[in-house]
C-alpha cells in the first residue's frame, strides 16, 4: 500500500536568499538616485556631469545612473546570496530606510532646506 506525504506537518521552505537580494537592492537603487538628485542639483560640476539628454537636463543622467547601480547590486547580491536563507528583518530595515532617504532626497522643500536656500 502506497503513502502519501502529509504535507500538513511538514514544512516547504526555499531559499530567501534571491528575494532579499531584489529587496535591498530597490532600497539601495532608490537611495543612490536620492544622494545622486541632491549632488546634481547642489554641485553645477556634478549637473553638469549627469546631462547625458540635453533635453532633460541632469534627470537623464541621474536616473540612468541610479538604474544601472540598481541593476548592479541587484545582479552582485542575487548571486552571492543565490541558494541561502538570509535574515529578513534588518535587510528590510534596511531597504526601508534607504527608500525613505531617497524620497526625502528628492523632495524639493527637503532639498533645498539641506542646500541652505
Amino acid at each position: 500500500m502506497a503513502t502519501t506525504p502529509n504535507f500538513h506537518n511538514e514544512t516547504l521552505r526555499r531559499p530567501n536568499g534571491s528575494g532579499a537580494a531584489a529587496i535591498l537592492a530597490a532600497g539601495i537603487g532608490a537611495g543612490v538616485l536620492g544622494i545622486l538628485a541632491l549632488a546634481s542639483d547642489a554641485i553645477p560640476a556634478v549637473n553638469h556631469v549627469f546631462q547625458f539628454a540635453p533635453a532633460s537636463g541632469d534627470l537623464s543622467g541621474v536616473t540612468t545612473t541610479s538604474v544601472i547601480i540598481w541593476l548592479l547590486v541587484w545582479f552582485g547580491l542575487s548571486r552571492h546570496w543565490r541558494g541561502r536563507d538570509v535574515n529578513l528583518l534588518p535587510i528590510n530595515l534596511a531597504a526601508l530606510a534607504l527608500l525613505a532617504a531617497g524620497l526625502l532626497l528628492t523632495f524639493p522643500p527637503f532639498m533645498d532646506l539641506l542646500e541652505g536656500k
